[in-house]
């Protein structure tokens, strides 16, 4: 695998090659699905690596049935791969160990509202596939502090978890505002909730999705306000590890899926009502023209079974952050078409 592929430009920019020679590319022999797709069907289950525990991305509930807008990923995976979103096997990783676990082959993939980062893609060995949360770090704090804005966090000390670039993101946003906060980090996220309601720290710092999850975990959540900042960049996505591109490009493709199918209106429920469809874009996400799955080393409908197993993007989005769950306006996470920054490339 060339260098370039193993980016999210690169892989656009294969992606967009490919679709300019698209007539080419289907008369050449199919490719076999790799060996990581292969490894996926002898064991006959995917094994996907996501967080420990945090509501929206992904938990347990009292039954300790997984659930969360991560979890779907995995079971659109599984669907599109082994055509049974219910055969994936979840593991639970902390910020601290799960790049090594991913590295190790002790899982698949990793689906874990993580950064996609320079440093990941070329330091660690991992593919930085696609984004499939936008977010940005920002703090919750105690109402009760009686601070406006960030700014104003002189002296305080913010709970946050360990292994992840929350630190270096208060470290700088700190010294770009000539002021101190001091960080007391967990290993795991229920933790640092846990000691924020303790009083052991002012507040709490993650990610924007996961600051919603937070305030829905404290004892009064009113109590608690999410202050208007957000210091940092924070695309969360999907990382593979480097050498076996039909894998990675699995990944992305299903991804992509999900996206056009919102795009294009195609539900869980209508999906099968859309199969009479005449448009050419949704006949061929759905793999009634064309051959793309074919070309991954998958079924031609395996977009299709991922679709129907979990919904399209907005559902997913909907069930697990939407007005009902979290209530977390989507912004960014839109698509292009609604001011948002998700822009799936096109199925030819």
């Amino acid at each position: 695998m060339t260098r370039p592929d193993r980016t999210l430009l690169g892989r656009m920019l294969s992606a967009l090659g490919a679709a300019l020679l698209s007539t080419a590319a289907t008369a050449q022999t199919l490719p076999a699905p790799g060996a990581t797709v292969e490894a996926i069907k002898k064991r006959g289950e995917l094994v996907c690596g996501v967080d420990s525990g945090i509501p929206g991305f992904a938990y347990q509930d009292s039954s300790g049935t997984w659930k969360g807008f991560d979890i779907a990923y995995c079971q659109a995976l599984a669907a599109a791969v082994l055509g049974d979103a219910k055969k994936v096997k979840y593991v639970g990783t902390t910020a601290k160990v799960r790049f090594t676990v991913l590295q190790s082959g002790e899982i698949d993939v990793l689906i874990r509202d993580s950064t996609l980062t320079f440093s990941r893609d070329i330091g660690l060995g991992l593919s930085e596939v696609a984004v499939n949360f936008y977010a940005g770090q920002g703090f919750m704090v105690r109402k009760s502090l009686g601070v406006k804005t960030a700014a104003e966090l002189q002296g305080a000390t913010i709970c946050m978890i360990t292994g992840a670039t929350l630190e270096l993101n208060i470290a700088d946003f700190a010294r770009s505002k000539g002021t101190t906060i001091n960080s007391l980090l967990f290993d795991k996220t229920e933790e640092a909730f846990a000691a924020a309601e303790a009083g052991r720290c002012d507040g709490y710092s993650d990610d924007t999705g996961s600051l919603a999850a937070a305030k829905s975990t404290m004892k009064v959540p009113d109590d608690w306000i999410i202050m208007p900042e957000v210091i940092s960049k924070e695309p969360l996505g999907l990382h593979t590890r480097d050498g076996d591109y039909r894998w990675s490009d699995i990944v992305f493709w299903v991804d992509t899926a999900l996206k056009t199918a919102e795009e294009f209106g195609v539900t869980k429920e209508n999906l099968d009502s859309k199969k009479t469809s005449t448009d050419p874009f949704v006949r061929r996400l759905l793999g009634l023209e064309g051959d793309f799955g074919k070309q991954l080393g998958l079924d031609n409908d395996a977009f299709a079974r991922a679709i129907k197993a979990v919904g399209n993007y907005a559902q997913i989005y909907d069930e697990h952050f939407g007005p009902k769950t979290l209530g977390l306006p989507r912004g960014q996470n839109n698509l292009y078409t609604q001011g948002g920054l998700h822009y799936p490339l096109p199925f030819r």
